[in-house]
C-alpha cells in the first residue's frame, strides 16, 4: 500500500504522526516515507510493506492531509506507474531530458583507448548535433588478458575533452563503489564539464550491493542494463534495489539476452519488449543495438544487422540508443569489430531518424482512432 500525501503535508507534519500512530494498530507493517521532486510540486509518499490486507483503504484516505492511496498489486513500488499523475514518468538531468516520449543517441567506443580518438569521436559527434556519449572506462571483459580499460587514469581528460565539445552526459559502466567515488572526484576537480550517467552492466545486473550503492548516491542517473540471462520480472526487480536507495532516475537498457537461438547474433534481440518495460514502470527504455548483434554484418538490401535490430527498437518507442563507434575500429581496443566508423554512424542516425517519424505516425494513427472512439464522431 502506497500513501500520498498533500502538498502542504510537510515530513515531520502531525498529519503523519497521526499516521504513523493509526499504523502501529497493523503488527508487521513496516513503513517508508519517500519523496520526490516534480516538476510543479514536491510528493511526499508512505509506502507500508508487509500485510497490508486488514488496513482499511476507506478509512486511511479519508484521513487529514492523505490526497491519495494505492494498493500495489505488483512488486515495483519505486519504479511502477501508480503515481504517475502527481510525478511526470522520466527526468532531466544536465539538461537533458529523459522520459518515454523522447529519443537520446548515446554514441561512442565502448573502451576508451587514446586522447586522440576520445577528442575525435567527441567532435564528431558535436558536428552531428549530439551532446551525449558513451565511454567506458573500467571495462569487465570475458578473459583476464583483454584490456580491462584505463580506470580512473582517463577521467580527467575524457571530460575536459567532453566539455570542450558541448557533450553533456557520458555513459560510463562502474564494476563496484569504488568506481562511482572515483568519477564523483574526478568530475568535481575538472569543474564538472559534463555529466556522467552510470552505468550497471550485464555481468553486474543482480549484484545487489552495487545496486545499492548506485542508488545511495543521487546526482547521477543509472543505466540498467538487463541481464543476459534474466526474467524481466528478475531484472525489474534489480531496479527496485537502486530506487530503494532513494533515487529513481533510471533508465532500464534492453541489450538482448544470452541464447543460442540469437546465433548468428551475439545475443537474442529482446526489443519487442520494449512497450512491456514502458507499460509495467515509469523508466525510460533503451536499446543497444551493438551488443546485441555484436557484428557489422549487411543484408542483401545493403542495410547492417545493427540497423535492422535499431529500427526494431525505435518502431517500439525506444527513448535511448547505446550504439558503438570508433574512428578506426579496426584498430579499436575493445569491440572494434561492431563498432560504427563515423559515416557509418552519420547512416546510422540518419536511418534512426526515419524510424522514428514512422513510430510518430503510429501513434498519431492510432491516437486519432481512439478519440473518434470515445467522442463517437
Amino acid at each position: 500500500m502506497i500513501i500520498i500525501f498533500k502538498t502542504d503535508v510537510g515530513p515531520d507534519g502531525e498529519e503523519i504522526t497521526r499516521i504513523k500512530e493509526f499504523l502501529e494498530n497493523f503488527p508487521g507493517v513496516n513503513l517508508k516515507l519517500v519523496e520526490f521532486e516534480g516538476e510543479t510540486r514536491t510528493v511526499r509518499e508512505m509506502h507500508l510493506i508487509g500485510p497490508t490486507h486488514n488496513i482499511p483503504e476507506e478509512v486511511v484516505g479519508a484521513m487529514k492531509g492523505v490526497e491519495k492511496v494505492v494498493r500495489v498489486s505488483t512488486k515495483y513500488r519505486q519504479i511502477g506507474r501508480h503515481d504517475v499523475n502527481f510525478v511526470p514518468v522520466g527526468f532531466e538531468y544536465n539538461g537533458i531530458k529523459f522520459d518515454q516520449d523522447g529519443l537520446q543517441v548515446f554514441a561512442g567506443p565502448c573502451a576508451v583507448d587514446t586522447p586522440e580518438n576520445v577528442e575525435a569521436t567527441f567532435k564528431f559527434l558535436q558536428s552531428i548535433g549530439l551532446t551525449t556519449a558513451r565511454m567506458g572506462a573500467y571495462k569487465p571483459r570475458t578473459s583476464p588478458y583483454d584490456f580491462q580499460g584505463h580506470g580512473r587514469e582517463c577521467l580527467p581528460w575524457v571530460f575536459e575533452l567532453a566539455g570542450k565539445y558541448g557533450i553533456k552526459a557520458i555513459a560510463m559502466e562502474v564494476l563496484r563503489e569504488q568506481h562511482i567515488d572515483e568519477i564523483q572526484e574526478e568530475l568535481e576537480k575538472a569543474g564538472k564539464p559534463t555529466g556522467v550517467v552510470l552505468q550497471i552492466g550485464t555481468r553486474n545486473a543482480q549484484n545487489f550491493e552495487l545496486l545499492k550503492q548506485v542508488g545511495m548516491q543521487q546526482e547521477m542517473p543509472v543505466l540498467y542494463k538487463r541481464g543476459m540471462g534474466l526474467t524481466i520480472e528478475e531484472s525489474l526487480n534489480a531496479c527496485e534495489y537502486i530506487a530503494s536507495g532513494g533515487n529513481r532516475n533510471i533508465i532500464f537498457c534492453l541489450r538482448g539476452v544470452k541464447s543460442q537461438m540469437g546465433a548468428p547474433h551475439r545475443n537474442l534481440v529482446d526489443f519487442a519488449h520494449v512497450p512491456v518495460i514502458q507499460r509495467l514502470t515509469r523508466l525510460p527504455v533503451c536499446i543497444d543495438p551493438s551488443h546485441s548483434v555484436g557484428s557489422k554484418d549487411y543484408a542483401p538490401n545493403g542495410l547492417m544487422d545493427i540497423f535492422h535490430v535499431a529500427a526494431q527498437g525505435v518502431i517500439a518507442g525506444a527513448n535511448m540508443i547505446l550504439v558503438e563507434c570508433h574512428p578506426e575500429p579496426e584498430s579499436a581496443w575493445c569491440d572494434g569489430h561492431q563498432s560504427l566508423t563515423f559515416k557509418e554512424l552519420e547512416q546510422f542516425m540518419q536511418d534512426v531518424e526515419i524510424v522514428q517519424e514512422a513510430f510518430r505516425k503510429r501513434v498519431e494513427v492510432f491516437s486519432q482512432g481512439l478519440v473518434k472512439e470515445m467522442t463517437g464522431e
